[in-house]
């Protein structure tokens, strides 16, 4: 969740069938050759060299059947197996090979990696699948070392003070990893249940309904963090559909997923995007070097203008082409990756992804959102659009309310969300009724905070990826860290 700063054409089957090992064999030409006469010759050696052919042909075909069914030809795993080609996926009224669905083509991996126990869709809650309690670690790399620093200053503690340290923290570990396994889960059915055609509503309900049941929703204990955003083209981030919302996902839209899980407070928020058109590649290319370089940067003492830098050096390194015009692609300089804290998104520290910003450093055990923005626009976001996401005011005061219906609503917030971020589908979800007014007063009193979504300029297109990180004391665990990306 973000924080703002304040088809393949058919050879024909002439040449298929004339294909020799040494290449294929212009078909037409060797018809032309075999029936001219030979001068002074039998006048019936025409027909007796198209029996030979029409024989040799026959001979070819059988090598090639049998190979598909006996030889690594015909094997799945060897390359260009009969499993290897891509199977069509109906699109309506015409046919396209399944690579043209880029949900999860335009992320890299298009292998899943499920647990076996696990169903499909995903409904196995991750807690039954890792009985002992123990869940699969994030990606394990050393600290990122500050500029000029000195290794031996950076670590300041022997590795037994490490491990001992570690140890005593190892039930929030295993929190964030259960999240984690959840968030991967889910991202990766998703990334292929995704098509065009389909309401950002439908594609959000089956998101969050696979989330739910892999973290075993638990009330507060253990369920999602935040509404699941899905913001188009020029809106940058904090879009979920309302109720009644219509909109339909099309091909050539670009969508940013960003969904959050949490076991006892402790979040995964993890972002990627989707694009279908290949013309899009490129961005998405330059916002993940951009958030990978911020991953790769980030580490205990770290000050965090310098990830700041380092992203945008890599953001803008790139640029794409459109529809014949070539765009810089721009950091979204007021938007930010942040500290996470227990039930709380946005813990007070911001991780710039252009050049300044604060000098505060990362410190041992702190978890950091790394997340960054692309844009063709300004590279700058506004509020617009019907507002979806709130969150209740962490640090507000008690503020006395005497309309009931507000007071109703805030128990039920306080019940089903706490701190954390909800929708007005949630709320309907959780039971609220004729909310509307009651919402705006709780807002306008500063109890509950609306988050809009966020636009650059219309017209644009913008992307994300975002990764949770630890900062154990003996490395740096990505936590949410997939095959996919």
């Amino acid at each position: 969740m973000a924080d703002i700063s304040k088809t393949e054409n058919e050879i024909p089957n002439g040449i298929k069938e004339k294909a020799t090992e040494n290449g294929a064999v212009n078909a037409e030409e060797e018809d032309e050759d075999d029936d001219e006469p030979v001068e002074g010759g039998d006048p019936n050696a025409p027909v007796e060299a198209a029996k030979k052919k029409k024989k040799k042909r026959n001979k070819k075909k059988k090598p090639a059947a049998a190979a598909g069914q006996d030889g690594a030809a015909g094997d799945s795993s060897a390359p260009g197996g009969q499993n290897s080609a891509p199977k069509a996926v109906s699109l309506g009224p015409t046919t396209k090979p399944a690579m043209e669905i880029r949900g999860l083509a335009s992320q890299g991996s298009s292998e899943f990696g499920f647990p076996k126990e696990q169903s499909y869709p995903p409904r196995k809650p991750i807690n039954e699948i890792f009985k002992t309690g123990k869940f699969p670690h994030g990606e394990e790399v050393p600290h990122g070392k500050p500029r000029g620093g000195d290794l031996a200053d950076f670590r300041r503690i022997s590795g037994t003070e490490a491990k001992a340290s570690e140890e005593l923290n190892e039930e929030m570990y295993q929190d964030l990893r259960r999240a984690a396994e959840a968030h991967r889960q889910t991202r990766k059915y998703v990334q292929n249940y995704i098509k065009p055609g389909m309401t950002m509503i439908e594609i959000c309900e089956e998101l969050e309904a696979t989330s739910r049941a892999t973290i075993a929703e638990k009330g507060l204990e253990a369920g999602l963090a935040f509404p699941t955003g899905c913001s188009l083209n020029h809106c940058a981030a904090h879009y979920t559909p309302n109720p009644g919302d219509k909109t339909v996902l099309q091909y050539n839209d670009i969508c940013k997923i960003d969904f959050g899980t949490h076991v006892n407070g402790r979040i995964i928020d993890c972002a990627f995007t989707v694009a279908f058109d290949p013309k899009y590649d490129q961005m998405l290319k330059a916002v993940k070097d951009a958030t990978n370089t911020g991953v790769k940067c980030a580490g205990i003492d770290v000050p965090l203008n310098e990830l700041g830098e380092a992203i945008q050096e890599t953001m803008e390194s790139y640029e794409i082409e459109l529809d014949g015009k070539t765009y810089p692609i721009k950091c979204i300089r007021n938007l930010n990756g942040h500290l996470i804290g227990q039930y709380r998104i946005h813990a007070g520290k911001t991780v710039p992804i252009v050049k300044g910003g604060e000098t505060t450093r990362m410190e041992e055990n702190e978890i950091y959102a790394i997340e960054t923005f692309g844009s063709t626009g300004k590279g700058h976001v506004h509020d617009d659009n019907d507002c979806s996401h709130y969150m209740k005011n962490f640090d507000q005061a008690f503020v006395p309310l005497r309309v009931a219906k507000s007071k109703h609503l805030l128990n039920l917030i306080t019940e089903n969300f706490g701190t954390l971020a909800f929708c007005k589908r949630w709320l309907e979800r959780a039971g609220a009724e004729k909310y509307l007014m009651s919402l705006k007063d709780l807002c306008d009193k500063g109890i509950v905070d609306p988050y809009p979504p966020l636009v650059d300029v219309r017209g644009c297109i913008t992307a994300q990826y975002e990764h949770t990180i630890l900062l154990r004391p003996t490395c740096k665990e990505v936590v949410s860290r997939g095959t996919d990306y």
